[in-house]
């Protein structure tokens, strides 16, 4: 990937970190609980776990079309975890920043965590090409619930949104980009939850 683009996808991640303080919290895969129920006097422990999915198997119609396949499950299997540790870094940031006194303080850590973020993820941003680049700009929708656009937007303003928006579109990439799971993104969705659930 060029230089602007992994300076575009790295200050999107960052923003989105920033703008935690405005998302809705996303937990999506609940851990096991333990609980238990009297019967006829007894204590009967049990767990509740995650519900088993099974898919057909997949038909490829042609030598190409399995290989496009596959192309976009190593995509998915390469960009999806940078998009979750996106979430979850937002998710302790700020309840870690809610703990801090004063809005100095707050700013002062996110600086601080800019700075160490830009140098442990720069490196992997520069790994993903172009395709993996915009692939991965959609999953941040799909975790975070709102599209770069909108982060951008809420923590730095309109101008900041459209100045990032022309760049990206220089690039090819649109920032306003929504996941789709029950249209256009659909094949990709599923990819998704296979690769969430260690199916593929």
């Amino acid at each position: 990937m060029k230089k602007k683009h992994y300076i575009l996808l790295l200050s999107l991640f960052i923003i989105s970190i920033k703008s935690y303080g405005q998302m809705e919290v996303n937990r999506r895969y609940p851990k096991p609980y333990y609980n238990a129920v009297i019967e006829n006097g007894d204590t009967i422990p049990y767990i509740q776990i995650r519900t088993i999915y099974c898919f057909p198997k997949k038909v490829f119609k042609s030598r190409n079309e399995e290989k496009l396949y596959w192309r976009d499950v190593m995509d998915v299997k390469k960009t999806l975890p940078l998009a979750k540790l996106i979430h979850g870094i937002m998710m302790e940031t700020y309840e870690y920043i809610e703990t801090l006194p004063t809005q100095k303080e707050k700013d002062k850590h996110l600086k601080k965590m800019q700075n160490e973020l830009f140098e442990e993820y720069k490196p992997v941003l520069k790994k993903l090409n172009f395709r993996q680049g915009k692939l991965l700009v959609k999953l941040i929708d799909r975790e975070c619930k709102s599209s770069s656009y909108e982060l951008i937007q809420a923590y730095l303003g309109s101008f900041a949104a459209g100045f990032w928006q022309g760049f990206g579109k220089v690039f090819g990439v649109s920032l306003k980009q929504h996941w789709d799971p029950q249209g256009k993104d659909k094949d990709m969705e599923k990819i998704c939850f296979m690769v969430e659930y260690g199916m593929i």
